[in-house]
This record gives structure tokens, sequence and C-alpha cells, in this order.
């Protein structure tokens, strides 16, 4: 009784520190096939007479015996049916504070996920509560090292590669795999027998979701200022040595332990070199990983895991990457629209900032043949604000693929090449995206569309332009020409995919030091005004045009109170989606559009 108490009593104590109460067990969990006691008798480091290793299912069943549970252990599950098994092996390790290992019914949920996608899957119970006189993750951080030596020994045994060994955790265990990711050179313990001294503890990818306690305002805590204050620092235990592995990130934007962790870790290992994903959610608290698998997948909430599958495809990992397609081959016609109707956005003899070496800007209605919605998406493409194309494979897509959503798309034409005289590069085109943005609002109730539902999505200088729009409607770009000028040109949202000329280390080329020192600032055209919308960023990983630029206008919303959404693509450059393997977040990056729009609720 006193054992059953005393997991309560942990219980009661994490759900207070990490603000979750779903700690309860679900009807049933998948029964490991064989448990595993990773140390060898009498030879467990910092042993502390106060610790387990036992989930809050076990610690809380009927009959408990602390000293039953006294061994960190793995439990190796069935193997997944032939016809889909990969060599690949995930680790999955829960979180809870480093009090108590409380994510079981996720740690299910990544099983049967993985499971079902060919993974061999092992789960790692480490010890809690928090040792004393130590770090929070000394215990774990040794239990975690030494579970990565048993799994790599037993590859050829269970049938994985040793160099195919990925960890996936949650919150305070994704500080664990940060750990394992990021400081494998570092012995976490003495070597205690022959495996110590033989068998490396690396991993070969992490999969961190919410990572907890990384910066100096959190250290064991939930962050106290954002982590984002200016003297908030990036936790040095994380050593970021030569076996550094790609990571693939999740955060909730209002989670209390600060996303801003899972972005310092993507600067590293951008700095590095090091293949990353960073995807970024907005309003999502911690533990909103669709638990159980009841994340709404329509808006998003339930979709991470995709994203993490796509990325073991793009990284190789699997083995299935395939044969890239192509984007404009896929969507290859216009049956979702239902009339085009084309239409000069200046009066005769009012267009501002005239050049006569640029061509004439209009919009075209994109009508979708069967109505879901009274939002209005606004496309347009990149070209350096040399050319743009309101007819390639930036546009058409995301009109056909919207138009079939049942959405209205307008897309814009602006001038080009860049203006003359003087002018900065942008001017001409922002002209027109403001003047296009007031012609659509004044129109929309005549086409029984909302005015105050109006999204703006551009490419490479498209998504320069999307993030003039987005931050700085308030600033006048050219002065009133008729009435239609006094309506407002803000949008309620926008979409930068792969945004050029984002930081000031490539104001008008590619960045030329990565937009990965803190000497990269953002461009100074963009204000960052009150009327600033949320955004939706997509970016390759190894875009020329820094995907840092991207993250760190994120970064700047969210300190002002907008919550936008982020993904990056490792391994991915510039026009990502032109051609796309399918499995891959290129492949399905549309798909992060309406998902955005379903979160936010500007489609409803």
């Amino acid at each position: 009784m006193k054992a059953m108490t005393a997991g309560r009593m942990l219980a009661a104590i994490a759900s207070a520190l990490l603000g979750s109460a779903a700690f309860g067990a679900p009807a049933s969990y998948a029964k490991p096939i064989e448990r595993e006691y990773i140390w060898p008798d009498g030879k467990m480091p910092d042993a502390q007479p106060q610790q387990v290793a036992a989930t809050v299912a076990e610690a809380e069943s009927e009959g408990f015996k602390a000293d039953d549970f006294r061994r960190p252990y793995l439990d190796w599950f069935e193997l997944p049916p032939a016809d889909v098994r990969t060599d690949v092996c995930m680790i999955l390790i829960s979180g809870g504070g480093y009090i108590h290992c409380c994510d079981m019914h996720i740690v299910e949920d990544w099983r049967r996920k993985l499971t079902d996608i060919g993974v061999i899957c092992v789960s790692l119970t480490y010890r809690t509560p928090r040792p004393k006189g130590l770090p929070i993750y000394q215990s774990a951080w040794e239990d975690g090292q030494r579970a990565v030596r048993v799994v790599r020994s037993q590859a050829a045994k269970r049938g994985y590669s040793p160099e195919k060994i990925g960890v996936i955790a949650m919150s305070a265990g994704s500080h664990l795999a940060t750990m394992l990711a990021t400081s494998s050179q570092t012995p976490a313990y003495a070597p205690v027998d022959e495996l110590d001294a033989t068998v490396p503890c690396h991993i070969n990818w992490a999969t961190p979701c919410a990572i907890a306690y990384a910066l100096s305002d959190g250290i064991g805590i939930p962050n106290t200022r954002n982590g984002q204050a200016i003297d908030v620092q990036f936790d040095t235990c994380f050593r970021f040595d030569a076996k550094t592995c790609p990571m693939c990130m999740f955060h909730g934007g209002a989670d209390a332990y600060s996303p801003i962790a899972s972005t310092e870790v993507y600067r590293r290992l951008r700095r590095m070199k090091v293949p990353a994903e960073l995807h970024l959610y907005p309003d999502r608290p911690h533990r909103f990983f669709g638990e159980d698998g009841k994340g709404d997948a329509a808006a998003g909430h339930d979709s991470w895991f995709g994203r993490a599958a796509e990325f073991i495809r793009q990284m190789g990992y699997d083995g299935r990457l395939g044969a890239e397609e192509k984007l404009m081959d896929r969507f290859a016609d216009d049956s979702a629209r239902s009339e085009c109707i084309k239409e000069e956005i200046w009066p005769a003899g009012k267009m501002p900032s005239g050049c006569t070496n640029q061509c004439a800007p209009y919009i075209e209605w994109h009508m979708p043949r069967e109505r879901r919605t009274k939002a209005i998406q606004i496309i347009y493409s990149g070209g350096g604000y040399h050319w743009n194309k309101p007819w390639n494979v930036e546009v058409v897509p995301a009109r056909r693929y919207l138009n079939a959503k049942g959405m209205t798309v307008v897309t814009l034409r602006y001038r080009e090449p860049r203006p003359a005289g003087g002018l900065a590069k942008h001017t001409s085109a922002w002209q027109d995206l403001q003047r296009a943005i007031r012609v659509v609002r004044s129109k929309a109730a005549a086409k029984g569309l909302d005015p105050d539902r109006i999204g703006i999505m551009g490419s490479s200088a498209g998504g320069h332009l999307t993030m003039m729009g987005a931050t700085s409607s308030r600033s006048r770009s050219y002065w009133d020409v008729d009435a239609v000028d006094k309506l407002p040109c803000n949008a309620q949202w926008g979409i930068a995919i792969y945004p050029a000329y984002l930081l000031t280390d490539g104001l008008d080329g590619t960045n030329k030091r990565g937009g990965n020192d803190d000497d990269a600032r953002l461009a100074p055209e963009f204000v960052f005004d009150p009327d600033t919308c949320p955004v939706l960023f997509v970016h390759g990983d190894a875009d020329g045009y820094s995907s840092m630029g991207s993250v760190k206008a994120w970064e700047h919303m969210r300190r002002m109170g907008v919550q936008s959404e982020l993904h990056t693509l490792a391994r991915r450059g510039h026009v990502f989606q032109n051609k796309a393997a399918p499995g891959t977040g290129s492949y399905t990056y549309l798909d992060r559009i309406w998902e955005f729009m379903n979160s936010k609720g500007f489609n409803r």
C-alpha cells in the first residue's frame, strides 16, 4: 500500500509540473515479447535507493513492489509483418519530467504506427525520480547510453542495421533523446563490462517531441520567460560532438516548455551542416501529439507522425525512397475550376511608380466548381523580382489543389523586372500586392465570399512579398488612387514557401553565411506592425536561401504573440516541390497548407 501511495504521489507531482492530467492507462497495451534488463547485476552506476525503473501503469498496479523495479529495462515488441518490415529500429522513450515514465499511451501510439510502416520497436524505461546530488538527467542519460549499446549489439540477432537506430521521445524523454543525439562522445558513466568497451552509443537519428529543460529559464521546470528573454542561454549539457546525428523535431507554439529549445537545436545542427527538420505547430500546448490517434488530422493535430515518417523516407533510412515525380504532372488539369476571370488592378493612367520596362499587372479569379468555403487565397510566384509566372509550378498546382478543396483562388501577376530609378527591388510588386488585396476585398461580398478571410501565398521572392504583405500592411506603398484604396490591405494569413531575402546576409541573393549566424538579422523592410498575421512557412533545409530566415521570422512572430507554423524539409533545396518522391514532405507539402488553414479556422 505504501508503494501504491508513493506511485500516486509521483503522478500527482508530475501532473502539476507538466500541466497534463493524461496519465491514466488506456484499456490495453501491446505486450512486449521480451523484457531485457540493461545493466549487469550489481554494476548499475549511481544507484540510488529512491529510484525505480517502472512506468506509471506499473507503479500504480495492484501489488506493485518497488524492489522488483530497480533495474532499467528494454521492452522488445513483436516484429512488423514481413511484407512491410525494414531494417530500421526505433527506441521509444517516455517523458515525465524525469520524475517518472508517464507516456505509456503515447509510446503505444508510436509503437503501433511505427510497426505499421515496418519499423522494429523497443521501448526504454529508465530510472526515476530525479537523482539526488546529480543533474536531473544523469541516471536517465546513463541508462540511455547503455540501452543504445545493448540495442546496437543485437542488430544482427534481431534483424535491423546497427547504423539504422533512431530514437523517438517526448518532453523530458526528448531532452534525453537530444543528449543521445548530440553528446554520445561524452561518456555518461565509466565502462562496466566488455559491451561498454567495444560498442559505441551513438544513434543515427532522433525524433524529439517537445524538448523540455534545454534553456536556462527552464532547467527542470517550465520556461519562466518563454525561453526567449535576452539573457536566456542554451544548456551546455548538449555537446554537439562529431557524432551528432540528423534530427526531426516537433514542438507546439504555445508549449510552456518553450519551442525555442527546438529552434536552438536546429540552429546548431545547421551550423554543423547536419540535416534536420523542424516542425512547429501554432497554438498547440505540451503533449498535443495525437495521443492514441485522437488528434484532429484535418487541423494538423495528429499529422505530426506523418512528418516523422516522411523524414525517415527522405533520409533513405527505410530504403524506400522512390523516383521523383513532377508536381505539374500530378496536378495536370483544371477540372475543379468552374471559370477564370481576368481583371486589371489599376485604373488607367494611375499605376504608381510606373516603369516603361515592366509588364502590366493583373489578377485572375479562379472559381471552384463546388465552393465549400467563403475564404479566398491569393497566390503568386517567385522569380527574384526579375520575373514572375502565375502559370508555373509555384502557382498552378496550389491553385488546382485549393480549387478541388472548394476554395476560391486569385492569382496575381505583379510587375517585373525590378523597378528602375533606385527603388527597392520589391517596390512595384509590393504596390501591386497591396492593391490586389484591396480589389479582392472590394469584390468579395458580391461574389458570395468573405472580405475578411483573405490569405496571401508566394514562393521564393514571392515568399518575401508574402512577408511584406503579412507584416507591413499598415505601411503605405503608394498614395491612394481611388476609393478602393480606402479599404485595408491586411491579410488574415500568409503562406511563405522557401521565402528569399529574409536575412541581412542575403538581401539580394543566397545567404552568404547560411543565415545561421546571430548577426544575420531579419531584413529591415519587415515592420511587424499590429496587423501582422499568422504565417505558414515551408522551407528546404538545404536551400541556399536559408531556412533560418523562416525560423527567425517564426521566432519574431512568436515574441509578438502571433502563432505561426513552420516546416523545414531535410536535404531539400530551392523549389523543392518541382520534383519529389512519394512519401516525403516535399511530395505532400500542399496538405500542410490545408491543415494550417483548418487549424486557424480560416476556411470554415
